[in-house]
């Protein structure tokens, strides 16, 4: 298994001075799924809509190093699967010898919600390529509007917080789940590499086994840091990654041929208020009862998904 020392000396496949913002989790995530593909192989991106494309495609640049293409929010799974078919064919044909591996990144209003239909498709075809899904829990790119994967309780510009509001209504999506039942080879759930946890390596393992392992549709939802709509300080922002994962509110686990395992189980669940209050799009829910009425909705839905999660994996409290 390669080391975080060993694995610093892989070139990456992403440039810097791309023009994320600073400290975004995107481009963490990307550089560490793609340093998991080997070094003879080739990459081709498909990219939806989102900050990644914004950010990392102005024309005439690129800070991808490997073909890359960018599609409309709702078809990169559609554009991929068909790359991928195209590959397989001429591949066949003896027209092309590189080995290519497929990768579609997307954000989570281009997974979770308009590119749905098109990623369950893909997935359901049983195409060989890898969905990474870098979840921050809204539509960061367009001016933070609430997506299926906004946590309950979250101010977005389309949830808003105020005298009549305590922000979105509605617990998240698992779209983790629903991969699952799709009856994939290989689901995960996992974060950003953060040095000096146990968990350190997960984003870089499972990515591996995806990638390199795993034949046919494989899927991996990372929780992403945006410090601009979760509104915290981009210095303690993998601080939060930590919290969300401590207070099970995003549980480390992948599933292999419909087989659950926890990737990482904390010593002792904290309450989910410690992951809700360094955040400012949290912060009204701490000044009203009706606002802890709220969090005491958020913890009980943590509890009961880490049960239900923890019965899968042949786990006990």
């Amino acid at each position: 298994m390669a080391t975080l020392k060993e694995l610093t000396n892989v070139q990456d496949r992403i440039t810097g001075g791309h023009r994320m913002c600073a400290g975004c989790g995107a481009p963490m995530v990307v550089k560490w799924v793609l340093k998991a593909v080997k070094e003879e192989d080739k990459v081709v991106v498909s990219n939806a809509t989102g900050c990644l494309e914004v950010s990392l495609g102005v024309y005439p640049y690129s800070a991808w190093k490997d073909s890359y293409i960018h599609t409309a929010f709702e078809c990169a799974s559609a554009t991929a699967s068909g790359v991928e078919a195209a590959y397989k064919a001429l591949k066949a044909r003896g027209k092309v010898e590189d080995n290519y591996k497929f990768i579609t990144f997307g954000g989570d209003g281009g997974t979770y919600d308009i590119g749905f239909q098109s990623l369950s498709g893909a997935m359901e075809r049983g195409h060989d390529m890898l969905y990474v899904c870098y979840d921050n829990g809204a539509y960061m790119n367009t001016g933070i509007q609430r997506s299926s994967a906004t946590p309950k309780g979250a101010d977005t510009t389309t949830s808003p917080q105020g005298k009549k509001s305590l922000g979105k209504e509605q617990n998240r999506k698992d779209l983790t789940q629903i991969m699952v039942g799709h009856h994939l080879p290989y689901v995960a759930q996992t974060v950003p590499v953060i040095p000096g946890t146990k968990y350190m390596m997960d984003l870089y393992n499972k990515s591996n086994k995806a990638i390199n392992e795993v034949k046919g549709a494989k899927f991996i939802n990372v929780l992403t840091p945006c410090p601009r709509g979760w509104r915290c300080d981009t210095a303690t922002e993998l601080d939060l990654i930590k919290l969300a994962v401590e207070t099970c509110w995003w549980p480390l686990y992948e599933v292999v041929d419909g087989q659950y395992k926890l990737t990482y189980k904390p010593k002792e669940k904290l309450p989910v208020e410690e992951w809700l209050k360094p955040q400012g799009r949290f912060r009204h829910l701490f000044k009203s009862e009706e606002g802890k009425a709220i969090i005491a909705e958020i913890q009980a839905e943590v509890d009961k998904r880490w049960k239900q999660l923890l019965f899968l994996c042949g786990e006990t409290e």
